[in-house]
């Protein structure tokens, strides 16, 4: 089992930035994924970014060139600096990890990750 405990999301007015944090206790294999999903208005699971443990990434399109993902493994952390907030990125945020390997052709698929954090509210206002 693995618990994934977020933080870092609140009210933030477009353009300015947030940080999301998520840290991954328990049983932890070495070679995993850990990743951030954003449920959308129509209740879907929208890939934002994730990253390999061999630090292979992939973002959602609406969030490239303003978001970057980054791990620190010894501490089990993923990372979500987000910069240039829009309105549209107002959503529940939740971390997501996938306790061992994925192939690239499928790292960006929500139904392939084991385990979710709690979700974390982002509100941008315009």
């Amino acid at each position: 089992q693995v618990q994934l405990v977020e933080s870092g999301g609140g009210l933030v007015q477009a353009g300015g930035s947030l940080r999301l944090s998520c840290t991954a206790s328990g049983s932890f294999s070495r070679e995993n994924v850990m990743g951030w999903f954003r449920l959308t208005p129509g209740n879907q699971r929208e890939l934002v970014a994730t990253i390999r443990s061999d630090r292979l990434t992939r973002y959602g399109d609406a969030v490239k060139g303003r978001f970057t993902i980054s791990r620190d493994s010894t501490k089990r952390t993923v990372y979500l600096q987000m910069n240039s907030l829009k309105p549209e990125d107002t959503a529940v945020y939740y971390c997501a990890v996938r306790n061992g390997w994925l192939i690239v052709s499928t790292i960006t698929e929500a139904q392939r990750y084991d385990y979710w954090g709690q979700g974390t509210q982002v509100t941008v206002s315009s």
